[in-house]
């Protein structure tokens, strides 16, 4: 039995949808984004595990390619188009707290990694990363 949500997505308005293939998410939280992308008039064209950019494994040591969840275009409050590369991760596996395992350490500093690498491919592209958690998702 699965603990979180996994699944196809079937866009709505498949003119946005800009991915090679039918776009699978991986969690709830995934889901939400997928929606919220494709039913947004700001967003003006998402793909959904469509970049692949190569990292080296704190842990492993290898080289290994690292897929970010999602890329957008979009129209801001001003009006101004941007792009941005999207993570969607859980905080706990996004920030190193004093009372994880050496494990949940582990992830986190492979995250980190991945992230590095994103960070300057996007700024190569002139487009934005961005890691999304919960607390940004679900911000009262």
């Amino acid at each position: 039995m699965r603990k979180y949500a996994q699944g196809k997505y079937t866009p709505l308005n498949k003119d946005k949808y800009v991915g090679n293939k039918q776009p699978t998410y991986r969690s709830g939280w995934e889901l939400a984004f997928m929606r919220f992308c494709d039913n947004n008039n700001n967003v003006l064209q998402w793909a959904s595990e469509s970049i692949q950019i190569p990292y080296r494994n704190p842990i492993t040591g290898k080289q290994s390619i690292y897929v970010p969840d999602f890329f957008i275009t979009y129209r801001d409050k001003r009006n101004t188009m941007k792009a941005e590369l999207i993570e969607i991760k859980p905080r706990k596996q996004s920030v190193i707290e004093g009372r994880m395992s050496e494990q949940q350490r582990a992830v986190v500093a492979v995250n980190y990694a991945k992230w590095d690498a994103a960070q300057k491919w996007c700024k190569r592209q002139g487009v934005t990363f961005r890691v999304v958690t919960e607390d940004d998702m679900f911000r009262k």
